[in-house]
């Protein structure tokens, strides 16, 4: 279920995001993060500057040429110029009492993607209407009047560990009920859809585990998200929510880059590149393939004074890439 990530469209790439090189003048490190390179030639620009600030080798300090190489290689990357279904499905499902039902294809513009970013939406559509979701015991979802989207790269884009990314933000976070979040699943998960025959596994168990990279839950007030590995109790629909989980503050209405990474044992939990949390012995917890998921949920009744909104700019895989050792 592995999938091989196609050519990415490189030059609106490097137009956005910054290549990950260890050796770097920290003023251009920062225009090109920043998405301040705008044309091949600006890239070329910064190139031949960034070239000038490596360091020169000699005999007393030399940087080797793994040091030099290694760093973390981008294999996939969405910047949302379109919806694009290699990428990307829209994920029908009940869970967690959700009261809203997930819909398809941008049905009452809940899944928009416009100007260069995807929306996310909670829409109140003011009459109860039925609803196909499904929870995975077979119990179709009540009507509502409330209607949400959720995307998943399931079967399209998933990998073994690595590093993902999304650069998203979320207006007048902490109303009653908001529940967006940005998180990955093992790609054995045996929830909707069902499409491949080794999808089998229920959460939280290896293959079906799962990793929240960013979750806002309105409980807390506004300005606030979770970042946290689910852990494994063991058995199905044993997951401790709690024993893993930082709760971070930030400015949830400005866009951020929330990211996980993880090679050997590890968990990192990263804001704006910085890192804010680790999970230490856990990243051997999650050896499957897993997928990635964006969703705005609402997670009780109370009523909406209007549309609920997480849009994301861009997302992200890396992998980490090691050159052979040697001066």
């Amino acid at each position: 279920m592995i999938t091989t990530p196609d050519n990415m469209r490189s030059a609106r790439m490097l137009d956005r995001v910054a290549l990950p090189q260890p050796l770097r003048c920290t003023a251009v490190k920062r225009r090109l993060s920043q998405g301040c390179v705008k044309s091949v030639s600006s890239f070329i620009t910064m190139a031949l500057l960034l070239s000038a600030c490596s360091p020169t080798l000699t005999n007393e300090g030399k940087a080797s040429k793994q040091d030099v190489a290694s760093g973390w290689q981008i294999d996939f990357f969405d910047d949302f110029d379109s919806f694009n279904t290699d990428n990307w499905q829209d994920q029908i499902l009940w869970v967690n009492n959700e009261d809203h039902c997930y819909v398809r294809d941008n049905q009452f513009n809940t899944r928009e993607v416009s100007n260069g970013t995807l929306k996310l939406r909670v829409v109140d559509t003011g009459v109860k209407r039925p609803c196909d979701n499904m929870d995975k015991a077979g119990k179709k979802h009540p009507d509502t009047q409330y209607v949400a989207g959720r995307i998943a790269s399931k079967n399209r884009k998933e990998f073994v560990k690595g590093k993902w990314t999304a650069r998203l933000k979320v207006e007048d976070s902490g109303q009653p009920g908001m529940f967006p979040a940005w998180w990955l699943l093992g790609a054995r998960n045996n929830e909707p859809p069902i499409q491949e025959p080794d999808e089998t596994v229920c959460w939280p168990m290896t293959g079906s585990g799962e990793i929240d990279i960013f979750e806002h839950h309105s409980d807390g007030g506004p300005d606030h998200y979770a970042a946290r590995a689910i852990k494994n109790l063991g058995y199905c629909g044993g997951g401790d929510w709690q024993a893993l989980m930082l709760v971070q503050q930030t400015s949830l209405g400005e866009f951020h880059e929330y990211s996980v990474e993880w090679v050997g044992k590890e968990l990192i939990f990263r804001l704006d590149g910085a890192e804010v949390y680790r999970n230490a012995d856990q990243g051997d917890q999650y050896p499957e393939p897993m997928f990635a998921v964006l969703n705005f949920a609402k997670i009780n009744d109370s009523p909406m004074s209007r549309d609920w909104v997480m849009e994301v700019d861009w997302v992200k895989h890396e992998y980490w890439k090691t050159m052979g050792s040697g001066l």
